[in-house]
């Protein structure tokens, strides 16, 4: 600081971090870093429960009337246990985390964060989910 400046007067720590350019100093040599590109995802329309029934039942072989009722109960519960603010752990879906439920005037939101292993299969049971005495699809 010059002799003739007041004190405070001058950036302060912030504003010089603020303005301060993020680059190596002189002479330092520049480190290239590789940046992910990511590929954007293409917006699907939603799962729907009758979408649902339809998908399940083209994997097993169940009457759909013996199969709704299940479903629906397995969706109930699910949405149950959400509600409660638990976390869902079911393999291949992955692990569900509830981060947030915020109550509003007719509705509640359920902000979540799910984890899925990049090996899980992507349309079939793996071998250690599949019933006994059934093979899993290959």
């Amino acid at each position: 600081m010059p002799d003739d400046a007041q004190p405070g007067t001058g950036p302060t720590k912030d504003e010089e971090q603020a303005t301060t350019p993020d680059v190596a100093p002189q002479g330092a040599p520049v480190e290239p870093r590789l940046v992910k590109v990511s590929e954007p995802a293409v917006a699907r329309p939603d799962l729907k429960k009758r979408d649902l029934i339809e998908a399940v039942l083209e994997r097993c072989d169940v009457k759909k009337r013996d199969a709704r009722p299940v479903i629906e109960a397995m969706l109930a519960v699910l949405g149950e246990t959400l509600a409660e603010g638990r976390g869902l752990n079911l393999e291949p879906m992955g692990k569900l985390r509830v981060n947030r439920v915020e109550d509003r005037q007719d509705r509640r939101i359920v902000v979540c964060k799910l984890r899925r292993s990049l090996s899980a299969p992507e349309g079939g049971v793996d071998d250690a989910d599949a019933a006994p005495g059934t093979e899993a699809e290959e």
